[in-house]
């Protein structure tokens, strides 16, 4: 069901309320991004003030990311059965909440906890708000340049979370946590009057709790064995059986998405090369830097020992380059199109963890980490809003909630996973607690994991350089038999 608002021709303004619409919009996906992000410059105090282990500390990360990732397939359906605004304020409200709890807690599962709970606020949030984007703005140059400037924003938040969680960490860990709570709370402020009212879609059946619980399941499990593999042993029996419990979970999930009259997923969405190239790119880009940058903070400040807000202004070049690009990647994606946009940024990343492998024991700024993060900023302006575009482009108004959900599902459990990934091998490298250069040691594996994954990431996205470009649907007019009247007839063009 699309919005109420009139949305402009190409030639036309948009208008103050349409820009209001969207800038609470950003402002909600800004916060999703800057609360993954603003935890991670923080982690060393917090381990310090309460005594947590690399491995514990990292649920912290993922506690968010799992949290968000489980329920986003429920929270894209919620958005389409329920009415976007409604679920889209309702979720932003808890948010705000879990907020101001995470800031009051004193101990490590009390923080993991707020943090999952957090995350399952943006569950909601993060599908609706795509999907209210979607249904406003019409497929095309309108539409791509909405999504440039909502995705940028999360990129944005994502980067400068870091710089902002440099700066308070210098008072407390805790006003990390708090900082997100009034930010929110002026967001639903302004969302109770700016959002369009949508209504309820029942027709469509219900809401496949059971396909919920499994997915959610299996998806926790997953990550928890990984994490635990390198100190319970990856031949252990307990190790394969938690993998194999994975993976019945998952069977599981997909015989009851394909026989439940309201699935989480139409499994025939993924009958499309873009749609797949879109998830499975999510899930290695984000994944990637994801794991990046749980390393790059440990190794600035563990070995460099440089202090939370010196961490942060190392950062703030690909947070300024995200930020500028704003307006201008809708443009670059209506000439070049997605999949080579997605192919260039990627292959800057990879590029860019390429050339931090040569980080040693004395700080490189200049030659080693500004490029680096340059070139990873470049590659967040490009991909990020590329995938977003990609995903939603020839779905109905009526599967956008659950194709937003499925898109932002494969970016957070791409994170879970190969974070857990990436602190299992340096775990297992045994630099924790050892020498300066023995810890470094230990790190240079995961940035190589990290590298791979990109990697991976641009191997899949070539694959759709050579298939044939999208039709879209240009409506002509035909009469009805018996009438006078016109009905619309769609006719396939290429591009």
């Amino acid at each position: 069901m699309t919005s109420a608002l009139n949305v402009p021709q190409p030639q036309e303004r948009w208008s103050p309320r349409l820009w209001g619409t969207l800038l609470v919009l950003c402002a909600a996906m800004f916060l999703d991004a800057l609360d993954v992000s603003m935890v991670g410059v923080a982690l060393p105090s917090i381990a310090a003030d309460l005594d947590l282990s690399t491995s514990t500390l990292q649920w912290i990360v993922s506690g968010y990311i799992l949290g968000y990732g489980g329920l986003l397939l429920l929270g894209g359906r919620a958005a389409d059965l329920l009415g976007r605004r409604r679920v889209f304020l309702i979720a932003l409200g808890v948010f705000a909440l879990a907020s101001l709890l995470g800031g009051l807690v004193d101990s490590g599962p009390l923080l993991i906890a707020s943090r999952f709970i957090k995350g399952l606020s943006a569950a909601f949030t993060a599908p609706a708000g795509l999907c209210i984007i979607t249904t406003t703005f019409k497929e095309g140059p309108q539409r791509n340049r909405a999504l440039a400037i909502y995705t940028t924003c999360a990129a944005t938040g994502f980067s400068m979370g870091l710089v902002l969680s440099g700066l308070l960490t210098e008072l407390s860990w805790r006003w990390t946590m708090l900082l997100p709570a009034p930010i929110a709370l002026l967001a639903l402020i302004a969302g109770i009057r700016m959002i369009p009212h949508s209504d309820r879609d029942d027709s469509t059946g219900g809401y496949d709790l059971p396909g919920a619980v499994t997915g959610t399941a299996a998806m926790l499990l997953l990550v928890f064995t990984v994490v635990e593999a390198p100190e319970a042993g990856w031949a252990s029996a307990r190790t394969l059986l938690s993998f194999l419990a994975a993976a019945v979970l998952l069977t599981v999930f997909v015989l009851i998405e394909r026989r439940t009259a309201s699935p989480l997923i139409r499994l025939g969405v993924l009958r499309s090369g873009n749609q797949i190239r879109a998830q499975l790119g999510a899930a290695t880009f984000f994944g990637s830097y994801v794991g990046f940058q749980f390393l790059v903070v440990q190794y600035m400040q563990s070995l460099l020992g440089w202090s939370a807000l010196e961490t942060a202004l190392a950062f703030l070049p690909a947070g300024v380059l995200v930020a500028l690009s704003s307006t201008r990647i809708g443009a670059v994606v209506d000439r070049f199109g997605t999949p080579r946009v997605i192919a260039v940024g990627i292959t800057l990343l990879v590029i860019g963890y390429v050339l931090f492998l040569r980080i040693t024991l004395t700080p490189q700024y200049a030659a080693v980490i500004l490029p680096s993060m340059l070139l990873i900023g470049a590659a967040c302006a490009l991909v990020f809003p590329s995938l977003n575009i990609q995903a939603t482009t020839g779905v109905a108004d009526n599967e956008q909630g659950m194709v937003s959900g499925l898109l932002n599902t494969s970016l957070q459990v791409g994170g879970a996973v190969f974070l857990a990934v990436v602190t299992a091998v340096i775990t297992a490298g045994g630099g924790e607690g050892g020498t300066p250069q023995e810890v470094l040691d230990s790190f240079r594996p995961g940035l190589v994991v990290v590298t791979v994954v990109a990697a991976a990431g641009l191997l899949i996205t070539l694959t759709g350089l050579r298939a044939p470009r999208a039709r879209r649907s240009v409506v002509l007019m035909k009469s009805v038999p018996g009438t006078t009247e016109s009905a619309p007839e769609r006719v396939g063009a290429r591009d």
